[in-house]
């Protein structure tokens, strides 16, 4: 394929919500001569994996509002009104009475973000902008060429189309170790398809997390009815051939996820946040690394001074163990599903009365605030992130929908489901004949040991290491490196090593660091080599590579904000065709 000479062309590899974002990115600036390829590994564009299929069944919903999401095109309450009718007959939506505070169905949001790419894509035809669409097309690899300044991108294994820049906007990714394998063995619940069958046996599901919520509400409707029954009780019934059917969470804190509630700031105070001049001032006072104290100080603790001065006062004095400490031992003296409850009950009323829960919103902003700084964050201040701050968080903000609650609360009082404890030393392995051994040790120190003919891993998107990154091309070439940070105690570091911590290594100057999960990325989302030169022509924004310097990837506010700075970079750079 030929090329202008000053032809501007972009590669989005990817075409589900973060590759939406970065088109309308593009559609919307001034870039001139713009030729945009994108790249799809499905049949159509903008659902991605968890708002198509892949993803979602009709009984799976978003855990955000159309108030919560950054507008693409327009608003879904606008596009309702001009959506085919098709669409909202198939997802009972009325326009009439369509509400932008309610959750949607995640497969008719999925519709939704496919038709923004469509009115995307006449706005770009209107500008002259050229848009090419690759459907049912697998990028293989991905070469850099230095010297030319040009990208190579590999299709299918033989295809090879060359660019000036790409941006990878690849998404979720499930690597499968037994499943296939061993019978009843899953590695996630996705597609949901493969668990809309009939289980007349106890279930076992590794994790507590949104994941687990999609898998149990799969599970559910194929074993089982939900009836709202006289007086208001909602009621599960397990059907006839499935009176042994029982799902059983086991999760590392014995914790269920917390519950959606009124947000004062639907957009989460992404504006609250530290600048970046404040975070570079700490960066110098702090010898070239970002205090997590600093970070949590200024992020969280101050944002109650003016809005909640009461809890304000009870923890201005705590430093950040403390206060997670605080928070889970709450949690943990309360069985799960009575606080499950009185959460639920907390949250009703804070919807209704339109008020909101102030330390949940504040602490979702920290850890969307958390992902700009993270990269400089010494290496005992990540591990301190990773094991005190990341298991809190990842409770509190999972927002889980009202109608979600109803299910698990009702499944919980037909006695089919039920959540166990099971620690950090808990061991899952898999049987000859299919299921699973699942062994850990009770509150009470006895070691556990029980055999489920099906298990079902619901950790969530995992954080996948370098060693995954699936464009060998720009492995091999060296364009990528491995994301790492610093020990700030040559001691600490030492004691981590002698510990056998598999993360920790001597770097080429002899200095300890800490492996983080995927490869190096600066603050403009370009790749970056081992020498610390950033890559101008690849940005990287596939979440599931980018976990060690980018924490908190909550969807489409982290396409909304990737995108952007990525379009900074692009616009400041010298263009071709600018």
């Amino acid at each position: 394929m030929t090329k202008s000479a000053n032809q501007q062309r972009i590669a989005i590899l990817g075409g589900g919500p973060s590759g939406l974002f970065m088109y309308k990115r593009l559609v919307e600036s001034e870039i001139k001569h713009l030729v945009i390829d994108i790249f799809e590994r499905k049949n159509s564009l903008g659902s991605g994996m968890p708002y198509s299929e892949e993803g979602a069944n009709k009984e799976h919903i978003t855990n955000v509002s159309d108030n919560e999401i950054p507008v693409i095109f327009n608003s879904i309450e606008d596009w309702v009104k001009i959506a085919p009718k098709s669409i909202l007959t198939k997802f009972d939506i009325n326009v009439d009475t369509f509400n932008e505070y309610k959750v949607l169905p995640r497969l008719f949001f999925g519709e939704y973000l496919s038709a923004q790419f469509d009115l995307l894509k006449k706005a770009a035809d209107d500008k002259g902008i050229v848009t090419n669409i690759h459907l049912n097309t697998q990028v293989t690899n991905i070469i850099d060429d230095a010297k030319k300044e040009e990208v190579s991108v590999e299709l299918n294994g033989k295809e090879v189309i060359l660019f000036n820049r790409v941006i990878v906007c690849v998404g979720h990714n499930w690597p499968k170790k037994y499943e296939g394998k061993i019978k009843n063995y899953f590695d996630s619940p996705y597609p949901p398809q493969k668990l809309a069958k009939k289980f007349n046996h106890p279930i076992a599901l590794m994790g507590s997390s949104l994941t687990a919520i999609d898998a149990i509400r799969t599970l559910a409707r194929n074993n089982g009815v939900f009836q709202e029954e006289e007086g208001g009780k909602y009621k599960f019934t397990p059907d006839d051939q499935s009176d042994k059917f029982k799902i059983v969470m086991h999760s590392r804190n014995g914790l269920l996820p917390a519950i959606r509630f009124h947000l004062e700031d639907s957009h989460l105070g992404k504006d609250a946040t530290l600048s970046k001049a404040q975070i570079q001032k700490n960066i110098e006072d702090n010898d070239g690394f970002i205090s997590l104290d600093y970070v949590f100080e200024k992020n969280f603790k101050d944002q109650f001074k003016k809005k909640d001065p009461a809890f304000y006062k009870k923890i201005k004095d705590m430093d950040l163990e403390r206060f997670v400490d605080a928070m889970m031992s709450y949690r943990e003296n309360v069985p799960a599903f009575d606080l499950f409850k009185k959460e639920y009950e907390e949250a009703e009323k804070s919807i209704d009365r339109e008020e909101s829960i102030y330390w949940k919103e504040a602490l979702a902003v920290l850890s969307f605030a958390m992902n700009y700084p993270a990269k400089y964050l010494c290496a005992e201040d990540m591990q301190r992130l990773q094991k005190v701050l990341m298991p809190l968080i990842s409770i509190v903000i999972a927002f889980v929908p009202q109608s979600s609650c109803r299910d698990l609360m009702a499944l919980h009082d037909a006695g089919v489901l039920e959540i166990v404890s099971v620690g950090e030393d808990s061991s899952v392995d898999p049987e000859e004949k299919g299921g699973v051994k699942y062994t850990y040790t009770d509150a009470d120190g006895k070691e556990i040991s029980i055999v489920y003919k099906t298990f079902v891993n619901c950790i969530g998107q995992p954080h996948l290491s370098y060693e995954d990154f699936p464009f060998k091309g720009l492995v091999e070439g060296g364009t990528i490196s491995p994301a790492t940070l610093k020990f700030t105690s040559e001691a600490e570091g030492k004691k981590e090593a002698n510990k056998e911590n598999k993360l920790v290594e001597k770097n080429k100057l002899g200095e300890y660091i800490l492996r983080v999960p995927g490869i190096k990325i600066n603050d403009s989302f370009q790749v970056v080599d081992e020498s610390g030169k950033a890559n101008d022509r690849i940005s990287m924004m596939a979440v599931p590579y980018i976990g060690g310097y980018n924490p908190d990837y909550s969807g489409i506010d982290f396409s909304e904000m990737a995108s952007l700075e990525i379009l900074k970079c692009l616009q400041h750079k010298k263009n071709p065709g600018a």
